[in-house]
């Protein structure tokens, strides 16, 4: 897969309002939400006309065809050259667990499934699941009978709820988990089907999980002395 991917932004907590329906008007109805807070310093933050370090941060899902008319419309509408107006970036998504995952997250876009990944032979993927609020032992119960190393959690809100029912047959909750676990490549399926059958889109976690490619990694300890 190599049409589709990560979109992330980080803007500051004064245009939160406007952003969900700017998303929805650019066909970007799945996002992730959660709260964030800068590190530059004062100086730094007059250079870039910051009035305050509290940020939010987004995730979503677009195809290069979605980014390219998304692109121009932050320039346009959010006026995203502004100094501290924010900035968007993309990393490009290798797997998702199932079908129904992928037409949910990528809903009005149009997406071209070529080869699995965009980057070839990465040693290490990072795996997320975007799970229902309070569900985070279950998932990593599930990773974990896969012999998956430990997780990060960040907690988040997402939209696109309303459309949970027609793509993938359950109701989701707006409160969202993101479990983050770097893996083996070569362990990466056993684990997402791990996470995928005992914690995934037919169970009350309603889990979605995708896979990114990690180009380099430091102080794995547990996974490097496998070798």
């Amino acid at each position: 897969m190599n049409e589709l991917y990560v979109m992330g932004m980080i803007t500051n907590r004064g245009i939160r309002n406007k952003m969900i329906p700017f998303f929805k008007e650019n066909h970007i109805h799945v996002t992730l939400s959660t709260m964030g807070v800068g590190t530059a310093n004062s100086a730094i933050l007059d250079y870039l006309g910051m009035e305050a370090t509290e940020k939010t941060i987004y995730f979503a899902f677009v195809t290069m065809e979605t980014w390219k008319s998304f692109k121009k419309e932050l320039y346009s509408k959010m006026k995203i050259d502004i100094a501290g107006r924010g900035i968007a970036f993309l990393i490009p998504m290798s797997s998702i667990g199932g079908k129904k995952a992928l037409q949910y997250i990528t809903m009005e876009q149009e997406v071209v499934v070529e080869e699995e990944s965009t980057l070839k032979d990465t040693e290490y993927e990072l795996l997320i699941t975007i799970a229902n609020g309070g569900h985070i032992e279950t998932v990593m119960d599930a990773a974990r009978s896969a012999h998956a190393p430990g997780g990060t959690v960040i907690h988040a809100k997402g939209t696109g709820m309303e459309h949970a029912k027609r793509f993938l047959g359950i109701s989701l909750a707006e409160e969202k988990e993101m479990i983050f676990i770097v893996v083996r490549s070569k362990h990466k399926n056993e684990i997402m089907r791990a996470i995928m059958e005992q914690a995934g889109t037919g169970s009350p976690a309603g889990g979605i999980i995708f896979s990114l490619p990690v180009t380099a990694t430091a102080g794995l300890r547990m996974l490097e002395e496998e070798d």
